[in-house]
């Protein structure tokens, strides 16, 4: 666990040094939007919390959020398309795929596209442009909804500085990587008291990427994205009360050059990062934009009262390759591209249609490219009132939330088909828009919690009950019903109500140990086209120790979830061969496991004049299924009792050690994962099911010309392994290979 108190900050980006923050945003108030708070001290936390500051988002400046979570014990993921564009993340023996299995925030407000109503996050907020994340696991996760079994995530974003500062980053190097990150603003007081200020701040990343698609050497197979954030604040006392308003815009924009079209065992051992000339016009276009409207009042007696009014938007069109039709004779005589690579023996003429080798030409309508186009909407508003009081010879820290909200996806997808024509996809068809699929899916919810910290002595005790309302509907118009005229409108609804109890314990037993234990019901609404199934249920528990001296500090949790009932959702990124959005059920699952974390400063134990840091954090996880069933969920299939949940590592280390001086400084970070079984088996991994173990090492180097100026190293995969991290959504993927990155840093 990160102990060092996080310093207020104005800049983390991808290559934003604690140095430059530090000095800048000293006193921002960007405790209002965080879960543990800026400035906040993780270990005050009954359970387990982890808190990455500016140091440590800095340290590697990574740009891919599931690099940076390596870092944190407890912490499942699984990598995809080497930028962490897209990533998927659980906790605790979660469900990884998309993160829909975690609540996903920015700044304590619901981030994912539809949180409730489709949880896949196709969307996740830009790591490069954050000040902070936050690692919530554990009972004192009540508090954050809707999906409380696994644990929170929640990225802080820039606050507003103090006073006037600013910070410009760039970066440049392999793989054609350009990068840069600046903010400008700051606060003043005018005559009568009253503080008014702002930020602004622009993120711009883009890349060539890794792979190479067949035919197409130089084509960009990378991605381009532009991300801008503006806050206006206002400050200002008044009858008492010391008032705070915040409005938050943000917008961004991605394009990226990737596809769902893994590779076969033997060609992915000639050459990882080839891609098939099936999958050259595969891209994903995306925009996003929040709004909000934030306000804090601190009122007589210690009362604070928060507010937050949000609203989120997302479209995607990630127009790639769905399925091949070798003679072009209609979709039942297609093979998704998920079953073609799982056999392309015996798919061998849907197979050369993807190859697209030197003189083929297939059939008119060969290949199906599906317009996988969404439109997502997202409001909100969020209340919370906290005060402090002793009753009964303890001091509470009592808080009370509620939550109105409401989102939906509107899907709405046709394909378009083509000929491979001597390497060249060629356009021979073009189906009408909403001919594949053509429904809206959405949520109502309703959430309230109340909370309190009881201190007495030495003790801390924190209860905490939520509420959850959820009211799911599906309007599904049907294929030949493009325009929703109605006339094949099929609707299902679903309501469930939910009351999700926590509680955490911690003592300390003296100035340097304290033990701490926790149980809590784990919750997860269901999906929105399920009229009979159940929402995903465990009951969760948590036991753990820390101890800490002024230059170290080690951690222990162990964990134990009871699943009542494991929820596989279908999504495209699984493997498909279902219908998306539809609901599996796996029933009973336990899942156990051991994390430990340790952090020291070296450099007085060698006697040295500079600090020598070292971290290391440790996860064993072990998730089973405690009974036996048939599933038409891909990665389940065929599952016996003992069988153990696929794509969670057993063991995974990661360990770094840096030096730090006043000029200069750096770190070596080494990542293992242990082996993966791709679908739910138990015993030795069968080599068609299996992701090796691999080991990862990142390397970063600093110096300061002076104060304001700093130069930047950063080599992604040092030793440049190379490794598979999944076979789904169809085929072998890579990792990331070597990539070596030099940066500049200017403040002011």
């Amino acid at each position: 666990m990160r102990h060092t108190l996080l310093s207020a900050t104005a800049l983390v980006a991808i290559s934003m040094p604690a140095w430059a923050q530090e000095t800048a945003l000293a006193n921002s108030h960007a405790d209002v939007i965080a879960v543990i708070g800026l400035g906040g001290d993780p270990n005050s936390v009954p359970g387990s919390a982890d808190l990455l500051d500016a140091e440590d988002l800095a340290v590697h400046d990574y740009p891919d959020i599931t690099r940076l979570l390596r870092t944190v014990a407890g912490v499942n993921i699984q990598e995809e398309d080497g930028y962490g564009l897209r990533p998927n993340i659980g906790m605790r023996g979660t469900g990884l795929d998309r993160s829909e299995k975690i609540t996903l925030m920015e700044d304590g407000v619901l981030i994912s596209p539809a949180p409730y109503a489709a949880p896949a996050a196709y969307y996740f907020p830009h790591t490069g442009r954050m000040a902070g994340v936050e690692v919530i696991k554990g009972a004192a996760g009540v508090r954050y909804g809707p999906r409380t079994q696994g644990g929170s995530l929640n990225l802080l974003s820039t606050p507003v500085p103090e006073s006037f500062s600013g910070q410009l980053d760039v970066w440049a190097g392999d793989e054609g990587i350009l990068r840069g990150h600046g903010f400008a603003g700051g606060m003043t007081q005018t005559a009568d008291g009253v503080r008014i200020g702002g930020l602004l701040e622009a993120y711009l990343d883009s890349a060539d990427g890794f792979k190479t698609i067949d035919g197409f050497e130089g084509a960009s197979t990378g991605y381009e994205i532009e991300d801008y954030v503006g806050k206006f604040r206002f400050e200002f006392d008044a009858g008492g009360i010391a008032h705070m308003f915040e409005l938050k815009g943000q917008y961004s924009d991605e394009l990226s050059n990737e596809t769902y079209l893994g590779l076969t065992e033997a060609d992915f051992a000639a050459d990882p990062f080839r891609r098939y000339a099936g999958s050259q016009l595969d891209a994903m276009d995306a925009q996003h934009s929040e709004i909000s409207l934030r306000y804090r009042g601190e009122l007589e007696g210690g009362l604070v009262f928060s507010a937050v009014a949000y609203s989120t938007e997302f479209s995607r069109d990630w127009f790639k390759l769905d399925s091949v039709d070798p003679d072009g004779a209609g979709a039942a005589g297609s093979v998704s591209i998920a079953a073609l690579l799982e056999d392309p023996a015996a798919n061998a003429d849907a197979f050369d249609v993807v190859l697209g080798a030197s003189g083929f030409v297939s059939a008119d309508d060969a290949l199906r490219v599906k317009h996988n186009n969404r439109d997502y909407a997202a409001q909100g508003v969020q209340f919370e009132l906290a005060g402090d009081m002793t009753l009964a010879r303890a001091d509470h820290a009592w808080r009370v939330g509620i939550r109105a909200h409401r989102d939906e996806m509107d899907r709405y997808q046709w394909v378009e088909r083509f000929r491979m024509d001597d390497g060249q996809m060629v356009q021979t068809s073009v189906d009408a828009p909403g001919s594949d699929s053509n429904r809206i899916e959405s949520a109502e919810a309703l959430a309230l919690f109340i909370q309190d910290e009881i201190s007495f002595g030495n003790w801390m005790l924190t209860p905490g009950l939520r509420y959850e309302r959820v009211e799911l509907r599906r309007e599904d118009f049907g294929k030949l019903d493009p325009d929703r005229t109605g006339a094949n409108l099929t609707v299902r609804t679903n309501t469930i109500e939910a009351l999700i109890p926590g509680i955490g314990l911690r003592h300390d037993l003296d100035d340097h140990l304290s033990v701490f234990a926790g149980v809590h019901r784990g919750f997860a609404p269901p999906a929105p086209g399920s009229t009979t199934q159940e929402a995903e249920d465990a009951t969760n528990w948590e036991l753990g120790a820390r101890y800490g001296r002024e230059n170290w500090q080690v951690e222990a949790i162990g964990f134990f979830n009871g699943y009542e009932n494991l929820i596989g959702s279908c999504t495209n990124s699984t493997g498909g061969d279902c219908t998306v959005g539809d609901q599996f059920d796996g029933g009973r699952v336990d899942v156990r496991g051991l994390e430990l974390t340790g952090d020291a400063d070296l450099g007085p134990v060698l006697g040295v004049g500079f600090s020598v840091p070292v971290r290391a954090a440790y996860t064993w996880t072990e998730a089973e299924f405690q009974t036996a069933f048939n599933s038409g969920y891909e990665p389940w299939s065929v599952v016996q009792t003992g069988d153990l949940v696929p794509y969670i590592p057993e063991q995974q280390l990661f360990t770094a050690i840096g030096i730090e001086t006043d000029r200069f400084g750096g770190e070596l970070a080494i990542s293992w994962v242990d082996e993966v079984r791709t679908r739910a088996s138990q015993g030795a991994i069968s080599a068609s099911e299996r992701i090796e173990s691999h080991t990862v090492a990142d390397f970063s180097a600093w110096y300061a010309f002076s104060d304001q100026l700093r130069a930047r190293l950063s080599v992604r995969n040092l030793t440049d392994e190379v490794y598979a991290v999944a076979r789904q959504p169809a085929g072998l993927r890579p990792g990331a290979p070597r990539a070596v990155l030099v940066g500049l840093s200017a403040s002011f």
